[in-house]
C-alpha cells in the first residue's frame, strides 16, 4: 500500500490506515518484509554439551522414570547440580519425551459389555444396594436380580451383609424358579466382590450360565439395575431409615409386588413387567388396539383423520448398543 495521490494532494499514511481499518505496524511490515530474526541464544543458557549431559541424565535408570523435580533433589542431596527443573522440563519439551515418566501400573483395556435379549429370561441384571439401618453406620444389603426385557425382578434378598454364598443361594434359586436351560441365559453385574467371587462362578459354570462384568468405575454398564435402585428410593414411602431387617423386608414385599404387577415402565410399552415377562404384551396390545380403533369409529376428527395406535413393545433390549454408522448420524 502506498499513500494515496489526489489531484496533487497526499494523503498520509496514518488516514489511510484509518480509512481501511488497517493498524499502521501492518502496513510498514509489508512495506519493507524481512525475515524473522532469530532469538538471541541467553547468555547463562546451557552449552550444547552441558544440554546434553542433562539429557543423558535423564536417561540414566535410575532416573528415567523419575519427575525433573525429583531428580534435581536427589542431585542436590548428593552436592550435584545441572539445572533448574523448568531447564529439565525445556530439555525433555525439545526432544518430545514430556510425558507421564514414573513406573506406574498400566491399567488394562476393559472391552465393553455388549448384551442383547430379544425375549424373557435371556440377560439378567444383578446388584447389590445398601438400605440404612435405625442408626448412623448399620446398613442392610439388598440383593436384586432383575430381567432387563421385561424389567420383571425375578429374585430378591435382604440380608446383614454382602456374601458370595448369599448371592449364589439367590441366583440359584431364580434360575429353578424360572426353570433356566443350560446355554440359555447371561447374568451381567459390575465387579463387586460377590459378583466376581469364585462360588458364584463355579455355580453358573454348573448351571451353563454365562456371566459378564461392567468395565471398572463405568457406573452405565449396568443401567437396568441402578434405574430400578433409583425407583425405590424415589418413592414417597421410601423411609430415611429402616427400624430393623424385617421393616426393610416389608417394604421390599410391597415394592417388588408394585414394580412387577403395578408399575407400568415406558421403556416396555406402559406395559407392567409381569405381564412381558409372562407373555401377555401382545394379548394386552390387541385389547388396547381395540379400543382406539373404536374410539376412532366414534370421533374420527379427534384424530386428525389418523388411526391411534398403541406402543409397540420393543423388539430388543440393548446393554451398551454397538456403534453403527446409522448411530453415529447426528441429528
Amino acid at each position: 500500500m502506498q499513500a494515496v495521490q489526489d489531484q496533487g494532494s497526499t494523503i498520509g499514511v496514518a488516514p489511510a490506515c484509518a480509512a481501511l481499518s488497517l493498524p499502521r505496524a501492518t502496513y510498514y511490515r509489508r512495506l519493507s518484509p524481512t525475515l524473522p530474526k532469530a532469538r538471541p541464544k541467553p547468555k547463562r543458557a546451557l552449552d550444547d554439551s552441558e544440554r546434553q549431559a542433562v539429557l543423558d541424565l535423564l536417561h540414566e535408570p535410575k532416573f528415567v522414570d523419575k519427575a525433573p523435580a525429583e531428580i534435581v533433589a536427589t542431585l542436590l542431596d548428593k552436592g550435584k547440580y545441572h539445572c533448574s527443573t523448568r531447564t529439565m522440563y525445556r530439555i525433555l519439551e525439545s526432544e518430545k519425551e514430556v510425558k507421564e515418566r514414573r513406573n506406574q501400573r498400566r491399567h488394562p483395556n476393559y472391552a465393553k459389555p455388549e448384551l442383547l435379549a430379544t425375549a424373557p429370561n435371556q440377560v439378567w441384571s444383578w446388584d447389590i444396594t445398601k438400605l440404612k439401618g435405625p442408626v448412623k453406620w448399620t446398613y442392610y444389603h439388598l440383593y436384586v436380580i432383575l430381567d432387563i426385557y421385561s424389567r420383571y425382578t425375578v429374585g430378591w434378598m435382604i440380608a446383614h451383609r454382602e456374601s458370595a454364598s448369599l448371592a449364589k443361594t439367590l441366583i440359584g434359586q431364580s434360575c429353578a424358579n424360572q426353570n433356566i436351560k443350560q446355554g440359555q441365559l447371561t447374568i451381567h453385574a459390575d465387579r463387586g466382590t460377590s459378583m466376581k467371587s469364585k462360588p458364584v462362578a463355579l455355580l453358573l459354570a454348573d448351571m451353563g450360565v454365562t456371566k459378564t462384568h461392567s468395565r471398572p468405575h463405568v457406573s452405565n454398564d449396568n443401567p437396568f439395575s441402578e434405574s430400578q435402585f433409583k425407583t425405590m428410593k424415589y418413592r414417597p414411602e421410601f423411609p430415611k431409615r429402616f427400624g430393623s431387617i424385617e421393616d426393610a423386608r416389608s417394604f421390599c414385599r410391597m415394592f417388588f409386588d408394585w414394580y412387577n404387577n403395578e408399575h407400568r415402565h415406558s421403556g416396555i410399552a406402559m406395559l407392567t413387567p409381569e405381564t412381558v415377562h409372562y407373555g401377555r404384551a401382545e394379548q394386552v396390545g390387541e385389547q388396547r388396539k381395540a379400543a382406539l380403533l373404536e374410539a376412532f369409529g366414534k370421533h374420527p376428527e379427534r384424530f386428525v383423520n389418523k388411526i391411534p395406535e398403541p406402543m409397540k413393545l420393543p423388539e430388543a433390549v440393548w446393554i451398551n448398543p454397538p456403534k453403527t454408522q446409522d448411530n453415529n448420524i447426528k441429528h
